[in-house]
């Protein structure tokens, strides 16, 4: 029951009233029927004795009069009434003895008493009403009106949970990435308010990532200004080698804004990866060029072969996780390695103390820097994520590494 919506309850709780009320009903029609049939032996048995065994009821009219209205019964002509109870009456009591017969019809309008004798032929309306047939009938009634007023609160209840179920379709949209969603439900109940209250969460959410993005292009553009300047300035020094490790420090400065912009693009709901057919020595080739670390720091074990990804991205995400095998692996070391469809990074080292999901949070603690896993692993995972791969870590016990992996799903 706890993972069943509450429209779904609310359903399945008037529908199991709505049988209880059927069973009701059932068992209280089955026993008034009981209740009728004895008491129409004891209103019909003592007419049928009159009509059938006085005879001299029939000669004296104004005692038939009389036992006319005592038993509240009115004669009526056969004609009319012949073709109702031919297409809908049914025998409910019969007597019969040497003078005749006597018989009730019921139809479900009225009841009709039947008295053939010998010299004597007539049929009669009965206009008592049985006790238990009007309690019957006015339980039927009161039932149709409970059925009436359950119909009407199910209908106003899963009218009051329709802006519910709306609201639920626009968090989805808004978790999706639709930042332009609209909230429209401006009632004053509690779903209203929570509707307004989300509402509001939506526009600050906006405003927040408004004024991170404009950050965000701000300090890119006022590093870009003093890269450049000393990127040139660099040029003019005489000396090879102080002039290669400044060209190349201010060339990997460069590479990591333009890592930064990337993260804030791969970071947006609305952002699609550009794939391209490529291979996969030439993405490890460009993570390696972006990484510009020592060559005796890595080792290629990969067969190559052709891949369809986003190949700056790619790179961006090996680039990471070479990045931190490499600082904080006991070898300062790592292994390129790929197996069917998955590329690992190998780094001798402890095993990690957490889940992974720990480690791909964004805004790490210090405490995971220290332990050499933060930032790095979150654009990783954001990454591999957007180009609808999968993010794999284990520790391999046997070589005491650290084993990282993107499987590249077909």
């Amino acid at each position: 029951m706890k993972n069943i919506s509450v429209t779904t309850f609310v359903h399945l709780m008037f529908a199991l009233m709505f049988a209880v009320l059927l069973v009701v009903f059932y068992f209280f029609h089955t026993n008034i029927e009981r209740s009728i049939s004895p008491e129409k032996v004891t209103r019909y048995k003592p007419i049928s004795d009159s009509f059938l065994f006085r005879e001299n009821l029939d000669m004296n009219p104004g005692r038939l009069r009389k036992f006319y209205n005592d038993y509240k019964i009115k004669p009526v002509s056969t004609k009319k009434v012949l073709k109702e109870i031919e297409k809908e009456g049914k025998t409910i009591f019969e007597g019969r003895t040497i003078y005749g017969i006597f018989r009730v019809f019921k139809t479900p309008k009225h009841n009709y008493l039947y008295v053939q004798r010998v010299d004597y032929t007539q049929m009669f309306l009965d206009n008592q009403r049985n006790y238990y047939e009007s309690i019957y009938q006015a339980v039927a009634i009161i039932g149709v009106v409970i059925l009436l007023i359950f119909f009407i609160i199910y209908i106003m209840i899963l009218k009051k949970l329709y802006p519910l179920k709306k609201l639920h379709s626009q968090i989805e949209q808004f978790a999706k990435g639709n930042l332009d969603i609209n909230i429209d439900n401006k009632g004053k109940d509690e779903i209203g308010k929570i509707s307004q209250s989300f509402d509001k969460a939506i526009k600050h959410i906006k405003q927040l990532i408004s004024s991170k993005n404009l950050f965000m292009r701000n300090i890119m553009h006022e590093l870009k200004t003093p890269i450049t300047k000393g990127r040139i300035i660099s040029e003019t020094i005489d000396d090879p080698v102080a002039k290669k490790v400044l060209i190349g420090a201010f060339e990997r400065m460069n590479e990591l804004i333009n890592d930064l912009a990337d993260v804030e693009r791969i970071t947006m709901y609305n952002f699609e990866p550009t794939k391209e057919h490529t291979t996969l020595l030439s993405v490890i080739d460009r993570a390696k060029n972006v990484l510009m670390a020592d060559d005796d720091k890595y080792d290629i074990d990969v067969t190559d072969r052709e891949i369809y990804t986003d190949k700056k991205l790619l790179a961006l995400t090996l680039k990471n996780l070479m990045d931190n095998g490499i600082k904080y692996g006991s070898d300062h070391k790592v292994k390129i390695v790929s197996n069917d469809n998955t590329i690992e990074v190998r780094s001798k080292g402890e095993a990690l103390k957490e889940d992974i999901t720990f480690y791909t949070e964004p805004f790490s603690q210090e405490e995971k820097r220290s332990q050499g896993f933060g930032l790095g692993l979150y654009i990783v995972s954001n990454i591999v994520e957007k180009l609808g791969y999968e993010f794999t870590y284990h520790y391999d016990q046997y070589t005491k590494e650290n084993v990282f992996g993107i499987l590249m799903k077909s």
